[in-house]
C-alpha cells in the first residue's frame, strides 16, 4: 500500500517507521523541514516540505495512488481539512483524521470521517487505573455512545457459562483473558475465578451490565422490595 501522512512529530514519524517496516511506501508531508529528522536515517520514502491541504505538497507525496491518509498534526484544524481533501478531492478511501477536541471528534465521526480522540482516550485510560471499580471505559467510540468495558467476572458467577452476560441488542461479551490469555470463545466458557471480562456496550445501557453482574439479592431484601408502593 502507499499511504501518505500528515505531520511528522512523534505520532506521524512514529506512524512512518512502522509502516515502512511493514513493506509500505510512506510519504510524509511536514510544513517544518526540520521535523524529518525524526525519521531514521535508512527512510526510503517521500519527505515533503508543504501543508497537508495544499495540492502541490499531496501531489508530490503521490496522493493519486494513495491507498490510506492519515493526517496527524496538532491542529485539528488542520487535520480535518487535510483529511476531507483527501476524500472529497483525490478520492481516497481510507482516510483518519488525529482530533484533541472531543466535541469535534464526535461532528466529525458522524461526517463520515473517522477521528483518533486523543484527549478522550488518555483520559479514559488514567481514570480506569486510578479508579478501577468505577464504570470508566477503555476505549469509546467518537460519538461517546459504543464504549469497551473491562470488567473482573464476580465470584458469585464463577461456575456459570459466560453466554448467560449477554442481552441482545444491548451488551456483548466479546473476549475473556483468563490467566493472561486472551480467548474469543467467551460464549462456550464456563466462569472462573480471576476471568477478566470484556464487553462492547452502548451507553445508555450501563446499568445493564451493572444489573448483570451484581451478586443476588438476599430473599427477604428482594421481596421487600417487590411488595414497596
Amino acid at each position: 500500500m502507499h499511504i501518505v501522512i500528515v505531520g511528522c512529530g512523534r505520532v506521524g514519524s512514529g506512524l512512518a517507521r512502522a509502516l515502512e517496516a511493514e513493506d509500505h511506501s510512506v510519504a510524509v508531508i511536514d510544513r517544518n523541514r526540520k521535523a524529518f529528522r525524526r525519521l531514521p536515517g535508512d527512510f526510503k520514502g517521500l519527505a515533503i516540505e508543504g501543508s497537508g491541504f495544499d495540492k502541490n505538497a499531496l501531489n508530490d507525496a503521490k496522493i493519486g495512488n494513495a491507498d490510506a491518509f492519515a493526517a496527524v498534526t496538532s491542529g485539528d484544524n488542520s487535520n480535518i481539512l487535510a483529511a476531507r481533501i483527501a476524500r472529497e478531492t483525490f478520492g481516497v478511501e481510507r482516510v483518519v483524521a488525529r482530533i484533541y477536541d472531543p466535541q469535534r471528534a464526535q461532528v466529525y465521526q458522524r461526517l463520515g470521517i473517522p477521528t483518533v480522540a486523543t484527549v478522550t482516550w488518555t483520559v479514559d485510560q488514567v481514570r480506569s487505573w486510578l479508579l478501577p471499580e468505577e464504570l470508566t471505559p477503555h476505549w469509546r467510540d467518537a460519538t461517546g455512545s459504543l464504549l469497551l468495558m473491562d470488567r473482573v467476572l464476580p465470584e458469585h458467577l464463577a461456575g456459570q457459562k459466560l453466554s448467560t452476560l449477554e442481552i441482545s441488542g444491548k451488551l456483548r461479551l466479546v473476549a475473556v483473558t483468563r490467566a493472561g490469555v486472551p480467548r474469543l470463545d467467551a460464549s462456550s466458557l464456563v466462569g472462573q475465578d480471576g476471568d477478566l471480562l470484556h464487553f462492547v456496550v452502548m451507553k445508555d445501557d450501563l446499568h445493564e451490565l451493572v444489573t448483570l453482574l451484581a451478586p443476588p439479592q438476599p430473599l427477604a431484601v428482594a421481596v421487600a422490595a417487590r411488595v414497596q408502593p
